[in-house]
């Protein structure tokens, strides 16, 4: 049946009554799941990204605005144990807190002739070099998502109940897996389209995303967290803390990245 409906898809074939769930949609299916199970609040900041902006355009390599603010968030996230939080209900209601950033990224590929979501992870960012966070990123942009995404590829054919067996199991039992396996953030953006993420449809402690820049050099920056383990204003100067990294010592690893070998030039996806 996944074949035959695969095959109508590609063909633009026009279908009218009922249609069979696509495979593509499942993993975002269950992301919303989760997502309507945590009770999430989403503060902005606009943030003065002129001098950055400026730095990338004299780079002889690609660094994409994806990677920069993994690399931000991470280093917030250092001085700020928090969000690397997670709340967890069993066996009773408990936090767990990850020693590093273990982030999750939202990769737009097309697949078998539909869109899909899958998402990219990307170990202690605040540690990385923006060289080696690129190459990952454009990894998973450019790798068969059968092989790049093998685990979410065989996931997404289970049946609702199996999936969803298994994301209970990850998210509830071991907070050390659950870092490794979901995250302790999430980043995702369609500022490479031109427009704006308000509320980031996502169930981790942290949730970000950014808009484009506009005429000032600013983007809005938008931070959606779990309101039963952070309070607003302890979210602006997480915000406020991202814009500092960015302007400072990110700013600084870009200018010393003037001079070297490119790297390949991917477009910021969601």
């Amino acid at each position: 049946m996944e074949g035959r409906r695969e095959a109508g898809v590609m063909a633009g074939t026009a279908r009218s009554g009922r249609l069979p769930l696509s495979r593509s949609r499942a993993l975002t299916i269950d992301v919303v799941h989760y997502h309507r199970r945590v009770p999430t609040c989403a503060h902005d900041r606009f943030c003065d990204l002129r001098k950055i902006a400026e730095l990338r355009e004299r780079l002889p390599v690609r660094i994409s605005w994806a990677v920069l603010f993994l690399k931000a968030y991470g280093m917030v996230a250092a001085e700020r144990p928090v969000l690397r939080d997670a709340w967890q209900r069993w066996p009773w209601p408990h936090v767990y807190r990850h020693p590093h950033s273990m982030a999750m990224v939202a990769i737009h590929r097309e697949f078998r002739g539909e869109p899909w979501l899958f998402w990219g992870r990307f170990d202690k960012p605040e540690e990385t070099p923006l060289v080696d966070l690129q190459a990952r990123l454009d990894r998973y942009h450019a790798e068969p998502p059968e092989q790049v995404f093998r685990q979410q590829w065989l996931l997404s054919g289970l049946p609702t109940p199996a999936r969803r067996l298994l994301w209970w199991w990850n998210l509830n039992f071991a907070g050390a897996k659950r870092a490794k396996r979901v995250g302790t953030f999430f980043l995702t953006t369609l500022a490479g389209r031109g427009t704006e993420i308000q509320h980031p449809p996502a169930f981790l402690t942290g949730n970000l995303t950014y808009g484009p820049l506009d005429a000032a050099g600013r983007s809005r920056v938008t931070l959606a967290y779990d309101h039963r383990l952070m309070d607003g204003r302890l979210v602006a100067d997480c915000l406020a803390g991202i814009e500092s990294k960015l302007t400072g010592p990110i700013a600084s690893e870009l200018e010393g990245l003037r001079g070297q070998a490119g790297v390949s030039r991917v477009e910021d996806a969601a």
